[in-house]
């Protein structure tokens, strides 16, 4: 008895489905297969299709945007300089005043800068400003003994002083003021003579060269190591 009413029950079931299936396969529509060749697109077409699209956004350029010229127009570009300023900068050196003190003598030499070869064909080589300085080319140069004073007399504070006047006259005599736009002063050493050369320039003789100084240095040489110093002199 429960195996017919199971059965029974089963049939029906599936029965309901299948005519539902039914009902559902009706509204689907149902695609044939296509019976012609199939047909390959040319390469060239497809080459000119991808080549079209870049065009056509050349072609259509954002509002506001017509031409490069119309770009520049609207961004705050900076103003463009003489390239030649730059090379300047590292090639320009100053004028040196160096002064060698002893202690029994007084040295005054002026050198100006040796112009690089590049600039002096007036060309510009970015490449100059990482060379070596090249030696500077001297002006002129006078010691104490050149000016009158004799033996022990070179080695005093007044022919250092008198020397530093007579080399300042000397600059303004032969209009090497004008040439000069930067100067750098050089000591060397620690004699008498350091000092006055100071004063002097401090002074009414160095009026014009004062405000041209940029640096001052101190080239004095120092011993580390080496060979062995010879004893000091002791007197008494």
């Amino acid at each position: 008895m429960s195996r017919t009413i199971v059965r029974s029950v089963t049939d029906s079931i599936y029965t309901s489905c299948q005519e539902s299936t039914r009902s559902v396969s009706r509204q689907i529509p149902i695609r044939t297969l296509s019976t012609s060749l199939a047909r390959y697109a040319k390469s060239g077409d497809i080459m000119d299709s991808l080549m079209a699209i870049p065009q056509q956004r050349q072609n259509d350029p954002p509002p506001g945007y017509g031409d490069i010229a119309g770009i520049l127009d609207r961004r705050d570009l900076a103003p463009t300089r003489d390239p030649r300023e730059n090379d300047r900068l590292f090639i320009r050196q100053p004028h040196r005043f160096h002064v060698y003190a002893t202690k029994h003598n007084t040295h005054i030499t002026l050198t100006a800068p040796t112009p690089p070869p590049a600039a002096s064909r007036g060309k510009s080589d970015p490449s100059d400003a990482y060379k070596p300085p090249e030696p500077n080319r001297p002006l002129m140069s006078f010691a104490t003994g050149m000016i009158g004073f004799r033996k022990a007399g070179r080695g005093t504070y007044d022919a250092a002083y008198q020397l530093a006047s007579y080399v300042l006259k000397q600059i303004q005599e032969r209009g090497l003021q004008r040439e000069i736009k930067d100067i750098e002063v050089v000591l060397r050493g620690f004699g008498a003579g350091r000092e006055a050369v100071t004063k002097a320039i401090l002074g009414q003789e160095g009026r014009f060269v004062r405000p041209k100084i940029s640096a001052v240095t101190d080239a004095t040489r120092l011993k580390f190591g080496g060979s062995r110093s010879p004893n000091p002199r002791r007197l008494g």
